[in-house]
């Protein structure tokens, strides 16, 4: 396994600086973001250390040049946003940067391009069902038609007012999945898994490794914290930010190294990506360092081998 992190955590870093960051950390790889340039449309999201609109062969040439200098490989290409909005124009210009986003990662030689389902948050599983099939699909076969992988991250996307009460991602538990990959069972369409929102959800983290270990395309390295006290004022019908906080690994309910091991047990061999999005160490670009330094001190034995 390959130990790396998320550059989402960088937004006002250039891609060099990201790299040599990984390279000063000791961290062997990196999974670039490939949001459109502009605004966010949240927090974490618009960060662009790729820009795939109109890539060409010479700035793939130029970022495996960079990559090559630094010592450093590109896990994935990440880009999450909702291509299930209800809002039809967001969807298509969601699933549009999507292939360009794959097309890239076909330019760059990679394998793996991470992303969310998407939901419409404002109707049932079944009612998404069906938009959900009509959408992935093709993007599923497009994505084979260039050999990428494409890896669905697990987050519920279920956190604000503006998300309930369905979340804004539909593939976040082992019964989703089941479906979906019955559904859809092309054998490039599978997972990037994130332990962190399975403490969330009060569920086992490790369990489904095992079932779903072809599945697994990319991993995310973060950790949660429930605030028990917050909880027991609030109860789990409240805002999850209400009793919830991301935490780097180490700093959350996670056991690591247990969780480490099983990925080995199953076979995993590619990238585990810090995401670093653990308010305690505050927004400088100072504290955001040494959220991962941390973050990789406390994993990094955990990755060598003995």
């Amino acid at each position: 396994m390959q130990l790396g992190f998320v550059s989402a955590l960088f937004p006002d870093l250039p891609l060099d600086a990201v790299l040599a960051l990984a390279r000063a950390q000791g961290l062997s790889t990196v999974e670039l973001m490939c949001w459109p340039v502009g605004k966010a449309e949240r927090k974490y999201a618009g960060v662009t250390h790729v820009d795939v609109t109109g890539f060409t062969a010479a700035q793939a040439d130029d970022i495996r040049a960079r990559c090559t200098h630094h010592g450093v490989t590109i896990s994935a290409l990440g880009y999450y946003p909702n291509p299930l909005d209800p809002d039809r124009a967001a969807a298509k210009r969601a699933t549009d940067h999507l292939k360009r986003v794959i097309r890239a990662a076909a330019r760059l030689g990679l394998k793996n391009v991470n992303t969310f389902a998407g939901r419409d948050w404002t109707k049932t599983v079944d009612e998404n069902w069906p938009r959900f099939l009509k959408t992935w699909r093709p993007l599923v076969a497009f994505a084979a038609d260039h050999g990428i992988l494409l890896g669905i991250e697990n987050c519920p996307m279920l956190f604000t007012r503006d998300e309930w009460p369905g979340g804004k991602n539909l593939l976040t538990t082992p019964a989703l999945w089941r479906r979906a990959f019955s559904d859809i069972s092309a054998a490039n369409f599978g997972l990037n898994y994130d332990p962190s929102h399975f403490v969330l959800q009060d569920m086992d983290a490790i369990a489904p490794l095992r079932e779903f270990r072809d599945r697994l395309f990319h991993v995310h390295a973060k950790d949660v914290a429930i605030l028990t006290d917050r909880l027991d004022q609030v109860g789990r019908f409240a805002y999850p930010l209400e009793w919830h906080e991301p935490r780097i690994p180490g700093r959350g309910a996670l056991d690591w190294p247990r969780f480490v091991a099983a990925l080995r047990r199953v076979g995993y061999a590619g990238a585990v990506c810090i995401e670093v999005e653990d308010p305690t160490f505050g927004p400088t670009l100072a504290g955001r360092r040494r959220a991962l330094q941390s973050a990789a001190r406390f994993l990094r034995p955990h990755f060598s081998r003995r």
